[in-house]
């Protein structure tokens, strides 16, 4: 089929990869370069990087709504459907209207559940231990539209918000190219059950909650890689923590119990949490008892 691709991050990439190889891909549309880097160069997307390397014709439209510049080279390219992977816009009823089969969008959750920019991180924030990934037919409302397709699966117990939303992508690689296969011969269904969002991560869902459980800290943990990290205050500096365990015990929430060669034990208010790895403001990743011994921290001292 012809199909116009729109999405931005890396996550996206393998989906456009797919898309290239099986269909013919009449357009690539992705946000405008961003500043990057030390220098805060203007920087193309991933996306964009890979129409470029691949010779795709390329578009990268500071807004969408009344842009009839955008919308007449859109229609030119006469895409008979168009698929979107995390491009981060809204996408406005003039330009869902130009495929005649539509929008298809990759979507990773139990569709109507998470809808929104972030389905992954929230899912593992809220202790879901299910998700999975859908196929939807873009509406105008955000997620809203009906399913050509959902896959459910447990969320393993180590994963983390990486790992669970390339894992949902290559399943829904897999439905996306079904799908287009059976496109015109396809119904898709509204979706059925409780409507919940997933808004875009904030830098504070990152700090660790220690009066809340160590499983609820986590999940938190798990949902919030690569941004923002978890992270907690050590006499008023930030101090991230790349790796933790919860551990069965009990203590004074926020307060070290012990620390050990393995780490340092925290109380929580359910719970020990277990730091194993972090990383000081403006310091190196380093074991949690290595930082414990070099910045005095002891069983009874408060972490915030």
């Amino acid at each position: 089929m012809r199909v116009a691709f729109f999405g931005t991050p890396s996550w996206a990439v393998p989906v456009l990869d797919a898309l290239n190889r099986h269909h013919q891909v009449v357009l690539v549309v992705t946000q405008p370069d961003k500043p990057k880097g030390r220098g805060l160069k203007p920087a193309p997307s991933p996306v964009a990087q890979y129409a470029l390397e691949h010779g795709l014709p390329l578009l990268k439209p500071e807004r969408l709504k009344g842009n009839e510049e955008f919308l007449e080279t859109f229609r030119a390219a006469s895409p008979e459907v168009a698929v979107t992977a995390a491009y981060g816009k809204i996408l406005p009823k003039e330009v869902l209207e130009v495929p005649p089969y539509g929008f298809l969008n990759l979507h990773p959750s139990l569709l109507p559940k998470y809808r929104g920019p972030a389905p992954v991180p929230w899912a593992l924030i809220r202790g879901e231990k299910e998700t999975g990934v859908a196929i939807m037919k873009t509406e105008e409302g955000l997620d809203t539209g009906p399913l050509y397709a959902l896959w459910r699966t447990e969320i393993l117990p180590e994963e983390d918000a990486v790992a669970l939303a390339e894992r949902l992508r290559d399943k829904g690689i897999e439905l996306l190219l079904k799908v287009l296969q059976d496109l015109p011969h396809l119904t898709p269904t509204p979706q059925e059950g409780e409507a919940s969002y997933a808004p875009l991560l904030t830098k504070e869902e990152g700090r660790i909650r220690f009066g809340e459980s160590a499983e609820a800290i986590y999940n938190r943990h798990r949902g919030v890689q690569p941004w923002p990290g978890s992270y907690f205050f050590h006499e008023g500096r930030r101090v991230k923590v790349l790796k933790m365990r919860p551990e069965p015990g009990q203590g004074e929430p926020g307060v070290v119990q012990a620390v050990d060669r393995e780490g340092v034990l925290v109380g929580t208010g359910e719970g020990l949490i277990r730091l194993l790895e972090v990383q000081p403001e403006g310091r190196r990743p380093m074991p949690a008892a290595d930082w414990a011994r070099g910045y005095g921290v002891l069983p009874g001292t408060r972490l915030e």
